[in-house]
Formats: structure tokens, C-alpha cells, sequence
């Protein structure tokens, strides 16, 4: 399946300069605009795989757009300037942005920087799925120790056996060991044995 790409420029030679380049690369061209308001509805219509963007927009800022978008949508996006800006760069990076890019673009950096953009966001959606899985991780971790401890306290079992319960009523109901940790806490809590 090839890459999707929705370029947003106010400049139609440099947007048809980047169409034609990237469509001889082998990437799909499935949108273009020239405002911001028009990148906002491209990336929630298109759902592209990367999105240009040209800071200088005639409507909005296009490093404003890019955090806009990043807050509904997670893509790649290159920022394409007409000129090196340490505040501009700054506020990429801050933004979310994956590349930025000075006009006009040489062709033979276009994949390579196509190509990093996208393996770093790759990377950082791994690192932030393992990260939301780790967080989740030691939360269910938690409502089982608290649970266990109840356990413990109700029956006046060993830790072993109240892990062994929560885990038997965990296979038995095909439930997670979280869900009945919290079903315990839940029925502490309605019993009015806990705070």
C-alpha cells in the first residue's frame, strides 16, 4: 500500500514541485490546499500517512495548525519554511513536528527526510504505547496488591493464597486479575469496610 501525503502550501509552484516529486518517488498524492483551515479538514477528511505544511499560511500559522492537528490526528509532519528560523525550529520541535524542511527543497533530500520523518514517528508511537502499556501495567499492579491485602485481612489468608483467589476467580470468569482486584475494592467500598 503506498504512503498517503496531503501537502498544504500558499505557494501552488511549490506545492505542484512537491506533488510531482513525490508522486515520481512512489508516494500518493491524495490532497492539497493552501490555508490552514484547509490542512485542518484534509487531515480529518484524508487521514493521511504525512502531511507538509508550510508555516507561512495566509489564515493561520502553520506551526499553530501542526499542534492542532497532533492533538485529533498522530502523523508525520514536515513544516516546509522559506527560511532558518531558531524560534521557528524551537516551536516545531514543541509542536510535535518530525522534520522541517527550507525551501525551495532539493529533490534528493525529499525521501531521506520523508523517510526519518516517519521512522521517528513510528518510533514514537511505539515509545508512547509502551509507556501508556506500562503506566497501565503498574496501575493494575496496584488495585491487585490493595486487593490481595483485603483478602488478607477478611480471611486472614497468606498473600499467596489471596493472589491464588484473585487469580482462580480471574480464569474462572475470564476476566482480568485487574477487573476482579477491582470488583473486591468495589465490594469493600459498598460494604463500607473501606475509606
Amino acid at each position: 500500500m503506498r504512503t498517503t501525503v496531503v501537502i498544504i502550501d500558499d505557494s501552488l509552484g511549490s506545492r505542484a514541485t512537491l506533488g510531482q516529486a513525490l508522486k515520481r518517488f512512489g508516494f500518493d498524492v491524495v490532497g492539497e490546499g493552501s490555508s490552514g483551515s484547509e490542512a485542518i479538514r484534509l487531515a480529518q477528511a484524508l487521514k493521511p500517512d504525512v502531511l507538509f505544511l508550510a508555516v507561512g499560511l495566509p489564515d493561520l500559522d502553520g506551526l499553530t495548525i501542526a499542534a492542532q492537528i497532533l492533538e485529533t490526528h498522530a502523523l508525520p509532519i514536515l513544516i516546509l519554511s522559506s527560511h532558518l528560523d531558531q524560534e521557528l525550529i524551537q516551536r516545531a520541535k514543541e509542536a510535535g513536528v518530525m522534520a522541517y524542511l527550507v525551501k525551495p527543497l532539493r529533490e534528493e533530500e525529499l525521501l531521506p527526510a520523508m523517510e526519518l520523518a516517519i521512522s521517528r514517528f513510528e518510533e514514537f508511537n511505539a515509545l508512547r504505547k509502551e509507556n501508556a502499556d506500562l503506566k497501565r501495567i503498574l496501575e493494575d499492579r496496584k488495585l491487585i496488591e490493595r486487593a490481595k491485602g483485603i483478602l488478607m485481612e477478611r480471611e486472614k489468608i497468606s498473600e499467596p493464597q489471596a493472589f491464588g483467589r484473585i487469580q482462580k476467580a480471574s480464569m474462572n470468569s475470564r476476566r482480568s486479575m485487574a477487573e476482579i482486584a477491582q470488583a473486591i475494592l468495589l465490594s469493600e467500598a459498598v460494604a463500607g469496610r473501606t475509606q
